[in-house]
């Protein structure tokens, strides 16, 4: 491990002594950290599709890219993830156990990189437990199979921090210039490039990379900085414009991110004070509860929030980003830049029903740098306050262990049966009996028929690539019952050439049965089935339970829809305009 570059702030006997231990065995400390997150990937292992549909979504428009080129482009967040798969699945075809191999092999990469960036740039009391925390946190071991954009992100996070390094040690020691270090800023360009693509809410990397080098005086480096980027950004935007037309991938998600309600879009656009408040309650969600779970201080499912959790954990990074500012470690202080800009960027714009822990996650290694950097400056004295640093890291690291342990092991014989051929094993009854109707679909209609469902993107990957139309939320709503019109809606499903609908009995909480089910495609069906239930032809139910619709209700989609849900089973309704 490297000497820390940056000027040092002052450290006890003991502080020393670790930094020194640190540095004779980083290359052992490198390795260790490779290993125990590559035990942990397999050990976390997931071969399903998770409930919450986005990486569904992400293989689906990869194969969209493949089999409609070009007249698909994805727009609903940043693009180049599912690029990427696009070029896994033209080359390989859709295998989904290959596309989490990949999302393994971009997490090691991008914690290989991220250690190679920090090492040597902070007290090793402060690289270390972050480091780990990158290597074995459950949800990035969760995010490591899975299809999801995190593990490809957390790569090229590393890559720019890497690159970022490279920078700042050379324009330490030399005055920017572009003739001999051209390949160095077209580096740097070609990570910004890469984040912002990958990620929407990345695009602040700009105006980070941009506050960092004028709070530096280098004012040659701005303008290096941004003409890489755009050297990059340019050429990409031809080809877009010249392959798929006029696009942007902050279109798609742009208009619902304006919304009052994603979900609902009658409800109109977001004010001014709405968007103020959304930051306000997603700091609070995400500091005070989003943060601790992380940490494993705290049940995962937990709903409580805690305005002084809150506040102690804004304080203690922002504490730390003036210690970073006081002993001008450049490295953190633009990581705290970047991170800082985007956590504030994604609390603005998002509406405070997405929250995810995802959000968070992305930004939590530099959280964790700044607030531990901040500690170890008040404990540098030695003593008690010492001691109490040590029991904080190690109480941190042993948590972040212990819960990734615990979920390792429930985890196992899932993975066991998924490997050994049952795709289903793990899912509650209501998605078993959800993904197994899509596959049902899938064998038993039509090349040309048409499924509406709740979860499109699943239904296609169980489908077995069999398209679906999706429906997120309720179309064609009537103010007053809060349910579809009839007649709009069959003349929407009409026009879109639906055949056939799916509806399941999803749980608003998987674990817990009785707490709600999604009921979108019930208020879409239900005033259908009430006014003309001639047009809803029932064809297939799917249940686990061997479950049997009374015969009585065969002819009667109304009462079927106000009763179902009993096994959680789900329906496959024919449309009959």
């Amino acid at each position: 491990m490297k000497e820390n570059r940056q000027s040092p702030i002052l450290e006890s006997d003991f502080q020393i002594k670790f930094n020194q231990w640190a540095i004779k065995n980083d290359r052992k400390l490198f390795l260790g950290f490779l290993i125990i997150s590559v035990l942990f990937s397999f050990l976390s292992f997931n071969a399903r599709i998770s409930e919450a549909h986005d990486d569904a979504l992400y293989l689906e428009g990869g194969w969209r890219y493949v089999n409609e080129f070009p007249n698909y482009f994805y727009t609903q967040n940043a693009p180049l993830y599912v690029m990427f798969l696009g070029g896994m699945i033209k080359v390989f075809g859709f295998k989904l156990i290959l596309f989490k191999i990949a999302s393994l092999f971009f997490n090691l990469t991008g914690l290989a990189l991220f250690y190679k960036a920090f090492k040597g740039r902070l007290p090793a009391m402060v690289f270390l437990p972050v480091v780990l925390f990158q290597a074995i946190n459950y949800l990035v071991m969760y995010y490591a199979s899975m299809t999801f954009t995190e593990a490809f992100y957390f790569c090229l996070q590393g890559f720019f921090f890497y690159r970022a390094m490279k920078i700042i040690d050379l324009t330490a020691t030399e005055v920017p210039n572009l003739r001999t270090q051209w390949q160095n800023w077209l580096w740097l360009g070609l990570s910004m490039f890469l984040m912002s693509t990958a990620k929407s809410a990345a695009i602040v990397v700009l105006p980070a990379i941009v506050l960092y080098f004028a709070l530096n005086r280098q004012y040659k480096a701005i303008g290096f900085s941004l003409g890489a980027y755009m050297v990059f950004k340019v050429v990409y935007e031809a080809l877009v414009r010249i392959v798929w037309g006029t696009q942007n991938q902050f279109a798609g998600q742009g208009k619902i991110l304006l919304q009052k309600d994603p979900y609902d879009i009658s409800q109109g656009n977001e004010t001014a004070g709405g968007f103020v408040t959304r930051l306000i309650e997603n700091t609070n969600l995400s500091l005070s509860k989003r943060f601790y779970q992380l940490l494993g201080f705290m049940d995962e499912g937990s709903l409580e929030t805690n305005w002084f959790l809150t506040l102690l954990t804004l304080g203690l990074a922002l504490f730390g980003f003036w210690v970073a500012l006081k002993s001008k470690n450049k490295l953190l202080i633009l990581a705290a830049l970047f991170a800082g800009s985007q956590l504030a960027l994604s609390y603005i714009i998002l509406q405070v029903r997405w929250d995810q822990p995802r959000i968070t996650l992305v930004c939590m290694p530099v959280v964790l740098f700044l607030m531990l950097y901040g500690l170890y400056k008040l404990t540098s004295k030695g003593g008690f306050g010492q001691m109490a640093f040590v029991v904080i890291i190690l109480l941190i690291s042993g948590s972040v262990l212990g819960s990734t342990f615990s979920r390792s092991m429930k985890n196992l014989p899932i993975v066991k049966k998924n490997m050994k051929g049952d795709k289903y094993f793990g899912y509650t009854p209501d998605w078993q009996n959800f993904l197994r109707c899509s596959e049902w679909c899938a064998d038993n209609l039509g090349a040309t028929d048409l499924v509406a469902s709740r979860k499109a993107p699943m239904s296609f990957v169980y489908g077995k690539g069999k398209k679906f139309f999706p429906i997120y939320s309720v179309i064609k709503k009537d103010s007053v019952t809060n349910q579809s019109h009839p007649d709009s809606a069959l003349a929407f499903f009409k026009k879109n050439n639906v055949t056939h609908i799916m509806m399941g009995h999803l749980r608003l909480n998987p674990g817990e049965q009785a707490n709600g089910f999604i009921n979108t495609i019930h208020n879409i069906l239900f005033p259908i089935a009430r006014q003309y239930p001639e047009k809803l032809e029932l064809v297939h139910v799917e249940s686990m339970s061997g479950f049997m619709v009374d015969p009585s209700l065969v002819n009667n989609p109304a009462q079927l829809i106000v009763q179902s849900g009993q096994f959680e089973e789900c329906y496959v309704f024919k449309i009959n305009y």
